[in-house]
């Protein structure tokens, strides 16, 4: 949308960004609701993948933006959108339970899940940030910026991971997943069924 170009990639993480978004509330909300909590959500992985450029935060799946802040509008969108009917229907147990804002609902189930999203962001700080602090003073959190450029399947893996079509050259150090897997001559131990050589 901002390039004025269909990208691929940022098609498949938009719709990721959608799913990720939509799994808070996906049985509490109407389908019209859903295609607009989609729609927001793509903007938020934009706006999130605009944060990270800014700030510098190293991240080329996107995984804190798809998950982290999709994740994020979709706890937020659940409590503005999820419908009375839906929630008794899928809370059964309890009936009365809060449900979203804008569906006249109070702001209860919005209260929820901005705590709840706080909860989340204050464990994840606790479990992992000493976790990341560890593997940066070890220098084990980053790679140098040759094996980035060359690519850590051939630098790390030893060997291509994308051939993008026949033409292009493989002739690295091959690996086991260039090895061409064809049946033998001979048969299992069992005598039943020709085994395989790798």
């Amino acid at each position: 949308l901002l390039s004025g170009h269909w990208n691929v990639i940022d098609v498949c993480n938009g719709l990721l960004g959608g799913f990720a978004a939509i799994t808070a509330g996906c049985s509490v909300v109407e389908p019209w609701a859903a295609i607009i909590c989609g729609f927001v959500a793509a903007w938020v992985l934009i706006g999130c993948n605009k944060l990270a450029d800014k700030l510098q935060y190293d991240d080329p799946l996107e995984a804190a933006q798809l998950h982290g802040g999709c994740g994020m509008w979709g706890l937020l969108f659940t409590g503005l959108f999820a419908k009375e009917t839906y929630v008794n229907e899928v809370y059964s147990n309890k009936p009365g339970r809060p449900y979203g804002l804008f569906m006249g609902g109070g702001g209860k189930l919005l209260a929820a899940q901005i705590i709840e999203i706080l909860v989340i962001v204050g464990w994840v700080s606790v479990t992992m940030g000493p976790l990341f602090y560890g593997l940066h003073k070890l220098k084990l959190l980053r790679i140098s910026a040759e094996d980035e450029m060359a690519g850590m399947d051939l630098t790390r893996h030893g060997g291509f991971a994308y051939a993008y079509d026949a033409e292009d050259d493989v002739s690295g150090k091959p690996s086991f997943m260039m090895k061409k897997v064809e049946p033998a001559k001979n048969t299992s131990r069992n005598g039943n069924s020709p085994a395989i050589n790798v």
